[in-house]
């Protein structure tokens, strides 16, 4: 008996999605635009702080050992210099290998032949877990027993902090606003189809169907009209974000620095589906019953 009520709702439903055939377009076109619309900022931030991320792991603390210590010493502080809470890696770098990369950065590289590596100190190049502790693991770091001096780039991580910040707050106050609008417009969309089933709804309540029997059919509606509409989203959102990104990465987008990369779209494939899905559900669902639940009071 269940599943006959079932089947008959399902078939209810998708009639009345043809019956009125240009308001379940136009619902499922807003569904569309609006989670697109959501979905571009998202992965606008996403992408955003990725790139922010790459600068920041790029940003080291070089840490000088002493003079006095040799090699041996020396290398035997890469375990107390990692033992520090927000050092992620320390890497040794002796003096030799110093003088090599400070050569290496110029053309001309006859005039330091006379250069002895003894002018370089060893030193460690740290990697840090969050650029917002610098100055703490610079305080600590320079605290070890055999560190002479620490160079860290506080300026620039301070810069690279106040621009995560607000790339953060701004994102979460877009999507946010972004979502409000999209629930307020779907949900209308839909309400202004059922308004057109006003009479039918009001016929069924006078020959004593109940509220369950009347409900049921346009639940199933939105609960189709939201699916279409996240799976439309869904492939639309794929193919601009992949034409978007070819063209950043070729330089097809005119002042886009070369530099730039974006986040593959299969890395955040499964979780937009899932929360495309549940927005077009949820609202589907919400916008249908709500729509009919003051002409059930006839």
């Amino acid at each position: 008996m269940a599943s006959i009520k079932i089947g008959y709702y399902v078939r209810e439903g998708v009639s009345s999605i043809f019956t009125h055939g240009f308001m379940s377009f136009a619902s499922v076109f807003i569904i569309v635009a609006c989670l697109i619309i959501m979905g571009s900022f998202s992965l606008l931030a996403i992408n955003v702080n990725a790139i922010i991320g790459e600068f920041e792991d790029e940003n080291v603390i070089l840490a000088y050992v002493n003079e006095a210590l040799t090699i041996e010493q020396a290398r035997e502080l890469e375990r107390e210099i990692e033992s520090e809470p927000n050092v992620r890696s320390a890497t040794f770098v002796s003096r030799e290998e110093a003088m090599e990369t400070f050569i290496s950065k110029y053309d001309n590289k006859e005039r330091f032949e006379n250069i002895d590596a003894s002018v370089f100190r060893h030193r460690f190049t740290i990697y840090i877990d969050d650029i917002a502790d610098m100055a703490q693991t610079q305080t600590d770091v320079a605290s070890i027993p055999g560190i002479a001096k620490v160079n860290a780039n506080l300026l620039i991580a301070k810069g690279f902090i106040t621009i995560r910040n607000v790339v953060s707050g701004v994102s979460i106050v877009l999507v946010a606003v972004l979502l409000i609008i999209s629930l307020f417009i779907m949900s209308n969309t839909i309400k202004l189809a059922t308004f057109e089933r006003r009479e039918e709804i009001a016929i069924m309540k006078m020959v004593g169907a109940t509220n369950s029997f009347i409900r049921w059919p346009f639940v199933f509606e939105g609960f189709i009209l939201g699916l279409l509409g996240s799976l439309f989203a869904f492939i639309a959102q794929w193919g601009l974000y992949t034409a978007v990104s070819e063209a950043i990465v070729s330089g097809g987008i005119y002042g886009a620095p070369g530099f730039l990369n974006t986040i593959p779209f299969s890395r955040v494939a499964l979780p937009l589906f899932l929360v495309f899905v549940a927005i077009g559900f949820g609202v589907g669902i919400i916008g249908s019953n709500t729509a009919i639940q003051k002409y059930m009071k006839v």
